[in-house]
Formats: structure tokens, sequence, C-alpha cells
């Protein structure tokens, strides 16, 4: 889906800037441009940006193993 239309970007490029290792909106801001010109898509972007660095780090604790 596109989340910004004057930048292009759309929510699986926002989570792409996060897998890349984003962790802030604004660095999510930096790497795809979303929210930048006129702001409309600045709400979405940051709701897409907290559940996927959410899931991205739930993803990485599930690796981790604790010895018994």
């Amino acid at each position: 889906m596109y989340v910004c239309l004057c930048k292009n970007v759309t929510d699986h490029r926002i989570r792409g800037a996060v897998e890349d290792g984003a962790r802030s909106w604004r660095e999510v801001q930096q790497a795809t441009g979303c929210g930048t010109q006129c702001g409309k898509c600045a709400g979405i972007g940051k709701d897409i940006t907290r559940e996927a660095i959410r899931d991205e780090l739930r993803a990485s604790a599930e690796g981790l193993a604790y010895a018994v």
C-alpha cells in the first residue's frame, strides 16, 4: 500500500528500512523520504514504523536462548 504519494513510499519500503536497521521515525524518514514533503502521511507512516520496529524486536528476542 502506498503511504506517501509525494515520495512514492510503500508500507513495504518502511518495513524494509526497519529491517535494514532503522529504529526511529526520523531514521525511516531519512531512509525513505516518507513524511518529508507535505506531511499528510506522517501519522500512518509513524504507525507502520512503530509496528515494524515492534515486530523486528520481537523476532530478534525469539531467537534468544536461555540456559536453565
